[in-house]
């Protein structure tokens, strides 16, 4: 029966490739006697090609190539029995990508996070630095989360000497990322008691109350 091949690979494949400025996609019609009209789709998108790239091949090119394409997959299908088809899926490659919110200020024994958002492929092992020094994590107040994206810092009653420099680093075989964080603690706010401060409005209160009183007494009196 008819066949496909893509890049001449007659099954589904998966293409290992790094950031590049293009990579093409060539999707072949096998053991047909008549044009075969042919599909490509991204995703459950299908892809738009010209008139003359449609019939017993047809190519397809993927410039540039970034991050967003990795894990995305590209099918050539028969237009006529859409079973016939054959599968890529994109392995781009790249080093640790990182970004996050870089200042962070935090009231004295309040608890913060810092977040390192990091994109790589292959996934680089993750450390935290403080001051460009081994960060010694307590086991009471450090704790650390990770998913494939995301890499954590979350520490419990911050204190003074928690001020300073952390950096998040991602290494990979590919190369290093770096992100710094500056933590900034502030002194602790002070807290008033709630019934304190009723307290005081209700003597302030009383005070201009008995004050009107007077003044008008005294009003009275002129009169």
């Amino acid at each position: 029966g008819v066949e496909l091949s893509v890049n001449n690979h007659a099954a589904d494949f998966t293409l290992s490739t790094g950031l590049s400025p293009a990579i093409s996609l060539s999707c072949l019609v096998h053991n047909s006697s008549q044009a075969e009209e042919l599909l490509w789709y991204r995703g459950a998108g299908q892809v738009d090609l010209k008139d003359g790239n449609k019939v017993n091949i047809s190519n397809i090119c993927i410039s540039p190539v970034n991050e967003s394409d990795n894990g995305v997959t590209f099918t050539c299908r028969l237009a006529r029995d859409r079973a016939v088809q054959v599968s890529v899926t994109l392995d781009v490659q790249f080093p640790p990508q990182l970004s996050g919110e870089e200042t962070l200020h935090v009231e004295e024994e309040k608890d913060v996070t810092l977040t390192c958002n990091s994109k790589s492929n292959p996934q680089g092992r993750s450390t935290w630095l403080k001051d460009n020094q081994s960060l010694t994590l307590q086991q009471s107040r450090h704790k650390l989360y990770q998913t494939s994206e995301v890499f954590q810092l979350s520490i419990s009653k911050v204190q003074k000497s928690d001020n300073g420099t952390y950096t998040c680093l991602v290494e990979s075989r590919l190369g290093n990322g770096t992100r710094d964080f500056l933590l900034i603690v502030e002194d602790k706010k002070p807290v008033f008691p709630k019934e304190a401060v009723i307290a005081a409005v209700v003597v302030v209160t009383i005070t201009i109350l008995f004050g009107i009183v007077a003044r008008r007494d005294k009003f009275l009196k002129v009169w």
